[in-house]
């Protein structure tokens, strides 16, 4: 197939296409920078120019591809605090894409998270979270994009776990990481027991890459491979990782250590992928999260800075 991708060039975009690629798909990857494109096209990829707010170029985009793999996402302006903006701006591409697609039977993939699904009880694929502010707009978003299967669209949502880890990773592992150098701790937020589920970066890429060969229409499929990693777990890695102490801190705490990050890292949100796993026979098969923290890339900004 030929398959439109957006967010290309982006930590999990560029999993993805190298993936796509490997299958002998041809793939059209969207560029918003000379940087971006110079890393689609040394991929082997084409390359379209512009930016997921260029609704015209994304209609174009996808009425010529036979699939569509919808990653990128606004998260500079998500993460400077206007999660609203970013959420809305999303959901105009997924109509947008949900359009040009409209009567073909052909597969629309979405990205989405797992906040908000039954915390504190293993949720499952067919769970479905209410909305809530900021981030939680994105929940609309995918009910949006699954309902395009009544307008012969082939649209699921992959449900990225908040930890798609691996050597290169920006992310919120990256972060955590990040926020405990600069605190001189590894925190976690009081007993640390609430767990998060984590996926490798390479394996995320091959269950999106499965998903758009043959999941059917309004799939919901869930890129997971562990079911929940305590946080006082991971804050014990990124301790021997970097040489810090490792503490408890309360609620109040946790923001002036992990800014934004503090109201998920209190999340308790185990997660299942046991019907994805069954739907397109997917294995996930890359290093576990605390594996990947006991690696050195997690490390190397701060050991340079030394």
């Amino acid at each position: 197939m030929r398959i439109f991708v957006t967010g290309a060039s982006g930590w999990i975009g560029s999993a993805v296409v190298a993936e796509l690629l490997a299958a002998d798909h041809e793939v059209l990857g969207l560029a918003r920078s000379e940087a971006s494109a110079e890393g689609v096209a040394a991929a082997g990829a084409e390359v379209r120019r512009g930016d997921i707010a260029d609704l015209d170029v994304l209609r174009d985009a996808a009425a010529e591809s036979d699939g569509v793999i919808h990653l990128a996402f606004r998260h500079d302006v998500a993460f400077s605090g206007d999660f609203e903006t970013a959420v809305s701006s999303d959901l105009a591409a997924i109509e947008a894409l949900g359009g040009a697609l409209a009567g073909t039977d052909r597969p629309l993939a979405i990205a989405s998270g797992v906040a908000g699904l039954n915390r504190g009880t293993l949720a499952t694929e067919r769970d479905t979270a209410e909305p809530f502010s900021g981030p939680g707009g994105r929940i609309l978003n995918e009910r949006t994009a699954l309902a395009l299967a009544e307008r012969g669209v082939r649209s699921m949502s992959v449900r990225f776990a908040p930890t798609v880890h691996g050597d290169g990773d920006n992310g919120f592992t990256a972060m955590i990481v990040a926020a405990d150098r600069a605190a001189g701790s590894a925190a976690y937020i009081g007993d640390g027991l609430n767990r998060w589920p984590a996926v490798h970066r390479s394996d995320a890429a091959r269950l999106v890459r499965l998903g758009i060969e043959g999941a059917p229409p309004g799939s919901v499929l869930h890129a997971i491979a562990e079911e929940g990693v305590p946080i006082r777990d991971v804050a014990e890695a990124i301790g021997r990782g970097l040489d810090l102490p490792v503490t408890s801190i309360t609620t109040e705490q946790a923001g002036a250590h992990f800014g934004f990050l503090a109201r998920f890292l209190a999340l308790d949100m185990p997660v299942s992928s046991a019907l994805t796993r069954e739907l397109l026979s997917w294995e996930p098969s890359g290093p576990g999260l605390i594996a990947d923290l006991e690696q050195a890339h997690y490390y190397a900004a701060a050991a340079a800075a030394r």
